[in-house]
């Protein structure tokens, strides 16, 4: 009878711990999701500009900008890894997806920056990196983005900007997939990289020079 009442306190126990740690975990989600929503003038972009690392690179000394994720989008298969993205099979876009405030930083002149740090007349090209996983694109968030960013565009291609027509894709967001945590930062981790020195840097450099009065 003993070991019968001990037997059914360790249940009781566990069954307590149990609850104890799931309800903390949903706590914590719940948390985490009420701190993301509720962050004031918070707004996203998901940008495909070429290689992700030079958009990260670029993007993330602008001031107002205060995050830029690395990833993928605008494919059909799930949970792509990089290598697969790399062959062109997957569909999808590498892209760097923006968090930004529009009180410090406007739509408009992360689109400036946007158009002014790659070629958006190059279909599925970027310099010497080729294939539909670089190809020029706004993956919008709202209608308004959508809008703002047809509307520039147009302008820029009645206005003869570049000696060719813009090819940029204006699509919705679809889903979204991080990419390896490798690629995150990559620019700032990598500097000795030959890639990171001899195309990211030249990159960076100019971009710095034109948008000099909007660097954090």
């Amino acid at each position: 009878m003993k070991n019968k009442k001990t037997t059914i306190m360790k249940f009781q126990i566990i069954i307590s711990v149990f609850l104890f740690l799931v309800s903390c975990n949903v706590k914590s989600q719940d948390k985490k999701t009420m701190d993301i929503n509720n962050v004031p003038n918070s707004a996203q972009i998901t940008l495909g500009a070429g290689c992700f690392w030079c958009v990260e690179a670029v993007f993330q000394e602008l001031k107002g900008v205060h995050a830029v994720k690395s990833g993928y989008t605008g494919g059909h298969t799930k949970n792509p890894t990089y290598k697969e993205v790399c062959t062109g099979s997957t569909g999808h876009a590498e892209v760097a997806q923006i968090t930004f405030n529009p009180s410090e930083i406007s739509f408009e002149t992360i689109l400036s920056v946007f158009f002014k740090t790659h070629d958006p007349t190059t279909k599925d090209r970027q310099g010497n990196d080729v294939g539909t996983q670089y190809r020029s694109a706004i993956y919008y968030h709202t209608v308004q983005q959508k809008e703002i960013a047809e509307r520039i565009i147009s302008e820029l291609n009645a206005e003869n900007v570049y000696p060719n027509p813009i090819v940029t894709e204006v699509t919705a967001l679809g889903e979204y997939y991080p990419a390896e945590d490798y690629h995150q930062d990559y620019f700032s981790n990598n500097t000795d990289q030959q890639y990171c020195k001899y195309v990211i840097q030249p990159k960076v450099e100019k971009f710095r020079k034109v948008f000099e009065d909007k660097l954090k």
